[in-house]
């Protein structure tokens, strides 16, 4: 009996844990909904490092101000926007990739992990704007 209680004490917490916060990161004032799809092809050489966990490629053609990509485990990858979250638009809130790191290059320090998109250094309520990446045979899909 106390099994079964303590098994849906944990159920629910596990449940209620699970929200997400999308409020925050829809109705980030600073970023507008962009539509994109852009195909990365891996057998390209432009596209090469992203088979190889670890690695990221990044372009500003799409997106906002551009859109980075992380191989994790060359069956999870991420995708980030490349504009501050905590920025106005303006020159310097193009961020700029340093390993697994994206900074900001208004003087305040905001930096990013491009594994999470979560803020690592400097201020700010937002985390990175994510985009969705879907593997298809040797294609990498990344879209909004």
């Amino acid at each position: 009996m106390i099994k079964k209680i303590i098994l849906s004490l944990v159920l629910m917490a596990a449940t209620i844990s699970c929200a997400t916060d999308d409020g925050v990161r829809n109705d980030n004032p600073y970023l507008i909904d962009v539509s994109f799809r852009m195909d990365l092809n891996l057998s390209l050489p432009e596209y090469n490092s992203l088979n190889f966990p670890g690695n990221s490629y990044y372009t500003n053609n799409y997106g906002i101000n551009g859109v980075v990509v992380y191989n994790i485990n060359n069956t999870q990858y991420t995708a980030f926007e490349l504009s501050d979250p905590n920025h106005p638009l303006t020159d310097c809130s193009t961020l700029r990739v340093e390993g697994i790191l994206v900074s900001c290059n208004c003087n305040d320090g905001n930096t990013y992990n491009i594994l999470t998109g979560e803020l690592t250094e400097g201020s700010g309520q937002y985390s990175l704007k994510p985009y969705r990446v879907r593997r298809n045979g040797n294609v990498l899909e990344v879209f909004n």
